[in-house]
């Protein structure tokens, strides 16, 4: 008789978690380039008891209920495209990966930072194209970044380390949270502002905060219209948390001057939108926990969950924990 657990994979993840799954479950891994439809899902789970999914899954009750769930295991730090709530109530813990990419996406924000202040893919593009025919006094002007003003929203694991990076450009540091970090703001020079106050006085805007009720399109029109003309956006964060036909208008109408984006709404951008076939725009494809070491470690953090949840054992990295006071448990 199999006493090996059931479990389903939503993708090909990398084989450092993915050999960890294979060698105690039976797992069934989706290995198409794109998502698999909610219908196959439904019918995948239909049998499993662990399903270990990516952000581009819409996990709800419908899913949940549609097999015999003891744990859902998510390859990312964000949740969002999960219902905690459905799976609260049913005792299914839900894990995650924090941490791990913090460095990596830290380095992508500071990499988007500087190749929009820099003019770095409009530059490229003008040596492809054959347009570049001599060093020009005035060409490709760009910002200063060094000693300018950063503004980040978000003083979580991402945003602390955006600021420890800037620190070695001296820029003067605002940042926006909820919760102020009196430790941090003593450790590296930063300062805590209004939201208003920061996008009106930074150069620079990074965004680190994650998409729930209240920051969904906290960057929206009114709040584009405070920042200087000549300020860059950066999220590296959620899509949502930016409101993307405000952006557009923004952009189009030089309420800022650069955006450098590595999440949008919706994900992907179709390559025909507005945003992508802008000069003063860049796009890349969710790029920022992509490195090597990141990678692998989330998918080790993602089998863990994924196991202990098998076993019984609570989630080393677990997204909802009250699931294990949970009465219905």
């Amino acid at each position: 008789m199999n006493q090996r657990p059931q479990v389903y994979v939503t993708r090909l993840i990398p084989e450092a978690g993915l050999t960890m799954i294979r060698d105690r479950c039976d797992a069934r891994v989706w290995e198409e380039e794109l998502p698999p439809p909610k219908d196959v899902i439904l019918e995948q789970v239909s049998d499993c008891e662990g399903l270990l999914c990516l952000l581009s899954e819409d996990v709800d009750g419908e899913v949940m209920d549609a097999g015999d769930l003891r744990v859902i295991s998510q390859f990312a730090v964000g949740v969002d495209n999960i219902d905690l709530e459905a799976a609260t109530q049913r005792g299914i813990p839900v894990g995650h990966t924090p941490g791990v990419l913090t460095d990596a996406t830290a380095d992508l924000t500071f990499a988007l930072l500087m190749a929009a202040a820099r003019r770095i893919p409009e530059a490229i593009d003008k040596v492809r194209s054959g347009e570049w025919r001599t060093w020009e006094p005035r060409g490709l002007l760009g910002a200063d970044v060094w000693q300018a003003t950063l503004g980040i929203v978000g003083l979580g694991r991402i945003g602390t380390a955006v600021a420890r990076r800037a620190r070695g450009f001296e820029m003067d540091i605002l940042y926006n949270d909820p919760n102020r970090s009196i430790e941090v703001e003593e450790e590296l020079g930063i300062v805590y502002a209004s939201l208003d106050t920061l996008l009106e006085r930074a150069d620079f805007v990074t965004v680190h905060t994650p998409l729930v009720d209240e920051t969904r399109h906290l960057i929206d029109r009114a709040a584009l219209q405070r920042m200087k003309p000549t300020a860059v956006l950066v999220n590296a964060a959620r899509g949502g948390i930016v409101e993307t036909d405000a952006l557009v208008e923004a952009l189009e109408e030089g309420w800022i001057a650069q955006a450098a984006l590595d999440v949008t709404d919706p994900e992907p951008l179709p390559a025909d939108h507005p945003l992508v076939g802008m000069a003063n725009c860049i796009v890349v494809p969710h790029i920022g926990s992509a490195t090597t070491t990141a990678r692998n470690r989330m998918a080790e953090m993602a089998a863990e969950n994924l196991l202990a949840g098998l076993a019984g054992r609570t989630l080393p990295y677990c997204a909802n924990p009250q699931v294990y006071e949970s009465e219905t448990r």
